[in-house]
């Protein structure tokens, strides 16, 4: 049987990192609440990056409607925790990894053993886990941790990154001035995608639900969020130049081919922002 060797596994990412780089990766810390759609093809992506270390929560089984869009969601891990399956899947690429896990998903009183040693915090929870979100964004404000949230909207991403300097994320979706959960959605929706590339080809709005917490989802859109965001966290771990902090966004929608920056300067209180949100209320009722 073959022995596992890191220095082997990931040294065709030497190149685009240098050597000394990648020993720090192997030393990095990486944060990921929720294994579903995004959160598992982040864990896998960001593991063949040579991160070493993981902390992850989820307290969710898979399931057969999980197949279109989930990486770990197969006819052998039907009804067993994501936690788990994920987890075997990670150390099948790096036996060595340091990992830790939360088998009960975020919560308010394990957050801050959750993100004790977290360099960067990736999101990865379920689109309408308002509640969860914003306990995790708001601790990993408090600690000084950069957040890194790419949304797989329509056939792309859409990818948001939070940190020390930056816009708060309070700030910037208005999550404390909602009503309701339908006014949060439109505000975290209006917020992550503000070019809303993935509007005009929609093919069945019947589908898309906000009220009701359900819409399509693709894992065409799970991926690019994954790659996307797997950059973003690598110039964050590296000290690398480049990454722009909210109120700067961007959107890539593959379906359309069209990639855009966006800036909006006062958050969730710019004028643009709340035009758009009134429009979105008013088709979803």
């Amino acid at each position: 049987m073959r022995t596992f060797d890191y220095d082997a596994a990931f040294s065709r990412n030497i190149g685009w990192v240098t050597e000394a780089e990648q020993a720090r990766l192997r030393q990095s810390r990486i944060g990921i609440g929720g294994l579903g759609g995004v959160g598992g093809v982040h864990l896998l992506t960001l593991a063949r990056l040579g991160i070493g270390k993981f902390t992850i929560s989820d307290f969710d089984v898979f399931d057969i409607v999980n197949f279109n869009r989930q990486v770990g969601a197969t006819m052998s891990s039907l009804d067993r925790p994501k936690l788990d399956v994920l987890g075997e899947m990670l150390r099948d690429i790096n036996p060595a990894v340091d990992l830790r896990v939360f088998p009960k998903g975020v919560q308010t009183d394990s957050i801050d053993d959750f993100l004790d040693g977290v360099d960067v915090y990736v999101d990865g929870l379920d689109f309408f886990a308002f509640d969860a979100r914003r306990l995790t964004f708001a601790a990993c404000e408090k600690k000084g941790i950069p957040v890194v949230t790419a949304a797989p909207l329509g056939l792309g991403t859409a990818v948001l990154v939070f940190g020390p300097g930056g816009m708060s994320y309070e700030d910037y979706f208005g999550f404390a001035e909602s009503k309701d959960d339908l006014d949060m959605a439109i505000r975290f929706l209006v917020g992550l995608s503000p070019a809303m590339l993935q509007r005009g080809y929609v093919a069945d709005m019947s589908r898309i639900d906000l009220k009701n917490h359900k819409g399509p989802s693709s894992i065409a859109a799970c991926q690019m969020c994954a790659g996307v965001a797997a950059v973003e966290t690598l110039k964050l771990l590296l000290n690398r130049p480049g990454v722009k902090l909210a109120p700067h966004g961007s959107q890539f929608d593959a379906y359309r081919m069209r990639y855009v920056k966006t800036w909006r300067p006062r958050g969730h209180r710019n004028p643009l922002q709340s035009l758009l949100r009134g429009l979105i209320r008013k088709q979803f009722g």
